[in-house]
């Protein structure tokens, strides 16, 4: 190989690994039933108004860890949505997202064993929105989800009972791409 031809490639090879371990979702919510299918659905658009924003940002580095941060704006002021990774993909029914992910999967489904519907087997996070609908939340957990496994993060609506009772499900964020 020449050296004028080596050193026209040392710059390819210099460059990261084209399969990136963050990658990161925006979208504006739309009404599920938008003519071309949204990235991110809004199903109560008094909580998750249409054309609200969304930044979902994942982070898988660390070998055995996962990293995820939700930034939102445009959402109800002053509310707490519950959010969980889902098994399923976002659709027109807000049940198309199906249950939760699970690091160990419940072999009882739907899953209400605490032993697995527990923070450390799923991976859960509570956003709150200032005055303006602006929020950020950030949680993490010591493994990776498999690969497919985890297709949408879901807003719930919250409820009297408190933030980590999740509700009814108001927005949904596709995220197998």
């Amino acid at each position: 190989m020449t050296a004028p031809f080596a050193a026209a490639l040392l710059p390819l090879a210099l460059l990261a690994p084209a399969t990136s371990r963050v990658s990161v979702v925006e979208a504006a919510f739309d009404p599920a039933t938008a003519f071309v299918p949204p990235t991110a659905v809004s199903y109560a658009d008094d909580l998750v108004p249409y054309g609200s924003h969304v930044r979902v940002a994942t982070d898988r580095s660390v070998p055995g860890r996962t990293v995820l941060t939700v930034t939102v704006s445009g959402l109800a002021p002053d509310h707490e949505f519950p959010a969980h990774l889902h098994t399923g993909s976002c659709g027109a029914d807000p049940a198309s997202s199906g249950p939760h992910y699970q690091d160990v999967v419940d072999p009882v489904q739907p899953s209400a064993d605490p032993a697995y519907a527990n923070r450390h087997n799923e991976l859960r996070l509570v956003l709150r929105t200032d005055g303006h609908g602006r929020g950020t939340a950030t949680t993490a957990v010591d493994w990776q989800p498999r690969p497919g496994g985890a297709r949408s993060l879901v807003l719930h609506a919250g409820t009297p009972a408190g933030p980590h009772a999740a509700g009814d499900r108001v927005g949904c964020v596709k995220l197998d791409g």
